[in-house]
């Protein structure tokens, strides 16, 4: 109350009346321009937030976007991950698959991916963990294992399909209690 009193006065002076017009006049051009310059930006933050309540596509999902096949690895607020059939990355801003026909091959079940990360140290062996961890998921539904990260610690992820998000849920308990046995007799783990 009180700052609007004050600067009710101050604009009664004309010289400040003056400088408050172009200060209005500059910060309006500024927002223009910056609103242009994140209009992108924006509606790629809006797209992810509307796949993340819509769920058109989820991790793991096989879509096909401009006939290209392939597999959801990561969903964020701007860039969705895609791996392609043939093992190449693709970064596809979410306003491209809010606005464009995506094919989901998955999204006709309830089938979820369980997955589970492991982190290793360096100076293990990592083909023996890998087979190690291959052998746990071995007998479930397209599993896979894959080394994702060297940094401090080698991350492992597991991944299988499970019927349901239930399923899945339990899955992902039962993979890390058989990832945990097996690595602790291997002596990966103390």
């Amino acid at each position: 109350m009180i700052m609007v009193g004050l600067l009710s006065a101050l604009l009664v002076i004309p010289q400040v009346r003056a400088v408050a017009g172009g200060l209005l006049a500059s910060s309006a051009v500024l927002g223009i321009v910056i609103g242009f310059a994140s209009q992108r930006t924006i509606g790629n933050f809006v797209a992810g937030l509307l796949i993340a309540f819509t769920q058109p596509i989820r991790l793991g999902d096989r879509i096909e976007l401009e006939d290209t096949p392939g597999t959801v690895e990561e969903i964020g607020l701007t860039y969705t991950f895609i791996r392609t059939d043939d093992g190449a990355r693709l970064v596809i801003p979410n306003e491209k698959l809010a606005s464009d026909t995506i094919r989901n091959s998955t999204i006709i079940s309830l089938e979820k991916v369980a997955e589970i990360t492991v982190q290793v140290p360096l100076d293990k062996d990592l083909r023996t963990v890998v087979e190690l961890l291959r052998e746990a998921v071995a007998g479930e539904r397209e599993s896979e294992v894959t080394v994702t990260g060297l940094n401090g610690n080698a991350t492992i992820v597991v991944r299988a399909r499970a019927s349901g998000p239930i399923e899945a849920e339990r899955l992902e308990s039962e993979l890390r209690i058989r990832a945990h046995e097996r690595l602790r007799a291997a002596g990966v783990f103390a």
